[in-house]
């Protein structure tokens, strides 16, 4: 068993083991239901939240590759189906030996967020749930290779929820399109790239406030904006699991390691030098 298999299992059985002390209603929300999918919940009008989500990718072609990021969100609901996040992150990377990224260890502010999500439809009121969100994001440096650089990017969700067995079983679908502009210190020419992709989760309530599930996502990077030129793509897939701690805490874990993949410029199996082998992230959420 890999290192991440065991850790997620390690952190189910610690989940179950504080599930029967919680309370908490039946009621299935996917607003943070999910690790890397969206849901079509946006909160209720006056609510209050704090989240911190931490996000760690590992591993590329060669050598040794840990890229870490902390954001920082503060969520509020100012009117009903529309939801404003705004945030700010920190981030740190470990790279050493991978070839054609330079060996860097450092730790550093990297930048600001806004998040803004309206919801459509009420999949209590209608055959399913559907939200458009739109993040856009402002940073110091690139995500991936972590040089210095003025970057600018905006993800565009439409979101689709449904839940197949009323507050047991729900099903989540994504799509999504990031256009993104880097523009790197010393080069007088900004690189414009975008990832298109698609994102389904499917998350079970076991115990009351306590689910788990997988998600699926397949994505696709190009060279610039408007889908110029096929860079690469990857196909990601793992558990995902939730917990309410309280009536104003939860808890959510994910890993998600890419099963498949190619890049344009090689015929590997997997696409590690526009993603990343293993991918995982920890949410967590507080009402206030």
């Amino acid at each position: 068993m890999s290192f991440g298999a065991a850790a997620f299992r390690t952190a189910i059985l610690c989940f179950s083991a504080l599930v029967p002390t919680c309370a908490y209603a039946e009621d299935i929300d996917t607003e943070h239901l999910f690790g890397f999918t969206i849901g079509t919940d946006v909160g209720s009008v006056g609510e209050h939240e704090f989240q911190s989500q931490t996000t760690g990718r590992f591993s590329k072609t060669a050598g040794s590759y840990r890229a870490m990021s902390q954001e920082l969100e503060l969520e509020l609901v100012p009117v009903r189906n529309f939801r404003i996040e705004v945030g700010t992150s920190f981030a740190s990377y470990d790279i050493g030996g991978v070839p054609g990224f330079e060996d860097r260890q450092q730790m550093d502010w990297q930048g600001a967020t806004l998040d803004l999500r309206y919801k459509l439809f009420d999949r209590k009121a209608a055959p399913f749930g559907l939200t458009f969100a739109l993040e856009t994001h402002a940073d110091r440096f690139d995500d991936i290779t972590a040089a210095p650089a003025r970057r600018y990017g905006t993800e565009l969700t439409l979101a689709l929820d449904r839940e197949l067995i009323p507050n047991r079983l729900v099903a989540a679908f994504n799509l999504l399109y990031e256009p993104e502009w880097t523009h790197r210190f010393g080069i007088g020419v900004a690189q414009q790239e975008s990832t298109a992709g698609v994102a389904v989760g499917v998350m079970t309530q076991i115990r009351p406030g306590f689910l788990i599930g997988g998600e699926v996502r397949y994505l696709r990077r190009y060279e610039g904006i408007g889908f110029d030129e096929f860079a690469g793509q990857a196909l990601f897939a793992g558990p995902t699991a939730y917990l309410q701690l309280s009536e104003q805490a939860r808890l959510t874990v994910a890993w998600s390691p890419q099963v498949w993949g190619r890049s344009a410029a090689s015929g590997a199996a997997l696409d590690l030098f526009n993603f990343e082998r293993h991918q995982a992230r920890v949410i967590f959420g507080v009402n206030f």
